[in-house]
């Protein structure tokens, strides 16, 4: 059992009811689910994600004034049930790692990730935020909120970007993806210069992860698990993971590859040049760009005229 369904399991079986018994006049008040850090809250952990700050237990959210409250008093309650009916880490739990199971006060625990205490309202607040920690903050699932306040943030942030935010994203990563896959990659063959070649690949495959994200309007994940969720993303997703699996297919499980095993520098440009096309015709089907080519930086471009704040519209094409 993954720890997402653990988590649930957990809440029902006893988390509801040590509310119901301890907490009663304050179960109404009482938010309850998994999310934050760690694969089993994106529901991509395995057997050997069990090795590391890897339990089973659920998370609890309060607003500022029940934390103060009772906070202390249900965390001291949860711990005790957790001793008596939680699985305990299997390996090594970092004690840099923070708290990430219990009792949390709504505000500190999204502040945590976002650095806020509300939605962001702005958009250089929206653009401040790294997208990896707002995928964190987002994840995972509520089991139960009666208030609402921890789904009502929750919400605001899966709402995701302001259009103009996501669109100049967009148009950063389109001109990131040109760069280092439909130019750089083939020039650093061209010289021999072959880490630079397998940087270039690399930064191609992020950007273009990225704006597959960005299309689905879903925040990135952290690196290790961006090639994993792109592959459930309705638009583009299916292609994206399966361009990218072949693109990289010189290291398998069974150790590396030669590059002409696993597919020649030419055939990897084909592979860059399918992908970009896919996104460019992605985009002016969704009426984001007019280019008429493949070359995602053109595309870059048209999707940064659509911008309507003028300072955001104005910035250099690869900022973000």
């Amino acid at each position: 059992m993954r720890g997402l369904e653990l988590a649930e399991q957990c809440w029902a079986e006893w988390g509801r009811l040590m509310v119901s018994q301890h907490f009663g006049p304050y179960e109404d008040r009482i938010a309850a689910g998994l999310v934050g850090e760690g694969s089993e809250c994106f529901g991509f952990d395995d057997e050997l994600s069990r090795d590391h700050d890897w339990a089973s237990g659920f998370c609890m959210w309060l607003t500022e004034d029940d934390l103060a409250l009772f906070g202390e008093d249900l965390q001291e309650r949860y711990d005790v049930a957790c001793r008596e009916f939680c699985t305990p880490p299997s390996g090594v739990v970092d004690p840099n790692a923070g708290k990430r199971r219990g009792v949390f006060g709504v505000k500190a625990f999204y502040s945590r990730f976002i650095y806020y205490d509300h939605v962001p309202q702005t958009l250089a607040e929206w653009r401040s935020l790294p997208e990896a920690y707002l995928a964190t903050a987002t994840n995972g699932k509520v089991f139960s909120d009666p208030l609402g306040e921890f789904t009502a943030f929750r919400e605001g942030l899966l709402a995701f970007y302001p259009e103009d935010v996501r669109l100049k994203k967009l148009a950063a990563r389109c001109a990131a993806a040109a760069q280092a896959g439909q130019y750089n990659y083939g020039r650093c063959i061209a010289r021999g210069e072959l880490v630079a070649a397998h940087s270039a690949l690399t930064a191609f495959a992020e950007a273009a992860m990225s704006i597959t994200y960005l299309l689905n309007k879903r925040y990135r994940p952290f690196y290790k698990w961006m090639h994993r969720g792109v592959a459930d993303l309705p638009v583009l997703g299916a292609s994206c993971h399966g361009i990218l699996a072949d693109l990289f297919a010189d290291t398998g499980a069974g150790g590396c590859q030669t590059a002409t095993e696993a597919g020649s520098p030419a055939d990897k440009a084909t592979l860059i040049e399918e992908l970009s096309a896919a996104i460019g015709q992605e985009l002016v089907k969704e009426g984001l760009s007019e280019s008429d080519g493949d070359f995602l930086m053109d595309h870059a471009y048209s999707v940064q005229d659509r911008i309507e704040d003028e300072e955001l519209r104005c910035l250099h094409v690869m900022a973000e």
